[in-house]
């Protein structure tokens, strides 16, 4: 039985240069959902409780040192000699850690802490393996390392192209995936050498190392190939990626949201939907987003960083930016656009809006074609709209500036002063009116249009 106390740690490999993302971004740090691949598996691993967790680092470490910070402590494995070399690189930073280790892949991101802890159970059995690995059957084994193994101990491991026509009928696959006692994690290490076709230091190498030794290792499978899947390209990128919104698109309905097109509505790692919630098609979900009971949400619309209260409506074509606030039963309508603004209970902006740094109060109504000006070419400035307001369409309020309780502005004015409660203010030039004028104007014009032509 694993002891309570026993510390847990994770060595995660991503030293790899990861030439064929073709990408000037270390591969660990494309994103997924909105988060980087690695901070995916790194939540995984928190769940456990770890006590230590060491990121093996090699070119592009300062981008990966940069988005994790102290979140983790780093090793460098400054030439590539193979996972075996990479993993003891971080002997240093595992110095007086005593317990259990995983030892994990930064581009293998969907490893759930479920399948991690049944590995680390897997080393208290009866049997007391110090080696477990983690085994998959995926659907076409390719030219995948083979674990020969005999109820669930392993005898032999053994890559594809060194494995016999027996052994490669063999449906039991490695996924590299580890977890090993800490105590004889750098000594089997240690005892691995680099006399191959490649010249490297592979990890798996310790669990044969361990059986010639006559210490017990032992294989646990995942039902899910698709968890120990890598990452590698742009293309497996994408397929990840789908694979994770199919995931989260599932999720959102079982929690009681519609979703009328799911393939078409796509959402970050942090999405919060509340129930009955209905989302229409193609629907893109940023990061940041918290939607409450009974909202709608329409075609075609991008939220971002917003909060919706309940029995909000926005939509369709209506974008919410960072800071975008919706009170409960506020409506959004299309081709509206809001910026770090709250919209107060019962508040409307139907369509072609933009309300930006700003507080509308409840039961404001917001008209066809309004902006608040926020931006003077160096600051923002705040727009403060009343409780019970009506903004007329066309209207510019340009901040910093008040609008009261029930005032209204008139349709097509530009307000640069600040308006009083119960006020009306109308911006607008003299209408002038000349008779005549236009038909005069006219019958000039085609007669110097007709001379023209006749030069």
């Amino acid at each position: 039985m694993k002891d309570a106390n026993r510390a847990i740690a994770a060595i995660i490999l991503a030293a790899g240069k990861g030439t064929r993302m073709k990408s000037q971004r270390h591969k660990v740090l494309h994103e997924i959902g909105g988060k980087p691949m690695i901070g995916h598996l790194l939540d995984e691993v928190d769940q456990l409780g770890a006590e230590r967790t060491v990121v093996v680092v090699g070119e592009g470490r300062e981008q990966v040192e940069a988005q994790l910070g102290n979140r983790v402590a780093y090793a460098l494995q400054d030439r590539q000699l193979g996972t075996g070399h990479a993993v003891m690189q971080a002997r240093e930073a595992m110095d007086g850690f005593s317990g259990d280790v995983l030892l994990m892949f930064g581009d293998v991101p969907f490893v759930r802490a479920d399948t991690m802890k049944s590995m680390l159970d897997r080393l208290y059995e009866e049997d007391a393996p110090a080696v477990v690995v983690l085994g998959f059957k995926p659907w076409d084994a390719k030219q995948y390392g083979r674990v020969i193994a005999e109820d669930g101990r392993i005898t032999k491991m053994v890559e594809f192209k060194d494995a016999s026509d027996e052994e490669r009928a063999c449906p039991l696959c490695n996924s590299g995936l580890m977890a090993v006692r800490g105590e004889v994690l750098f000594p089997l290490l240690g005892e691995v050498g680099n006399t191959n076709a490649q010249g490297e230091y592979y990890l798996p190498d310790i669990v044969n190392i361990a059986i010639r030794s006559d210490i017990p290792t032992a294989v646990v499978m995942t039902g899910d190939p698709d968890e120990v899947a890598g990452i590698n390209s742009r293309a497996e990128l994408a397929e990840a990626e789908a694979r994770w919104q199919q995931g989260m698109r599932a999720k959102a309905m079982a929690g009681g949201a519609t979703l009328t097109a799911p393939e078409t509505v796509f959402f970050s790692h942090d999405t919060r939907l509340g129930q009955d919630v209905l989302v229409e098609p193609n629907v893109i979900f940023g990061p940041g987003v918290s939607v409450a009971d009974n909202v709608k949400i329409r075609a075609f619309s991008h939220l971002e960083g917003a909060t919706l209260a309940e029995g909000v409506e926005v939509g369709p074509y209506a974008r919410l930016r960072p800071g975008a606030v919706l009170e409960k039963n506020s409506k959004v309508g299309n081709f509206v656009e809001i910026k770090k603004a709250t919209l107060g209970e019962g508040a409307k902006a139907n369509h072609l809006t933009y309300l930006g740094d700003a507080t509308v109060g409840a039961g404001a109504n917001i008209g066809a074609g309004t902006i608040t000006c926020n931006y003077d070419g160096y600051f923002k400035h705040q727009t403060v709209i009343g409780p019970g307001a009506f903004i007329g369409s066309n209207s510019a309020l340009i901040a910093p500036v008040r609008i009261g309780a029930d005032a209204i502005v008139a349709a097509g004015s530009a307000v640069s002063r600040d308006v009083s409660d119960g006020e009306l203010r109308m911006v607008r030039a003299e209408q002038l009116v000349k008779p005549g004028w236009a038909d005069r104007f006219h019958d000039a014009m085609k007669k110097k249009k007709e001379a023209a032509k006749d030069k």
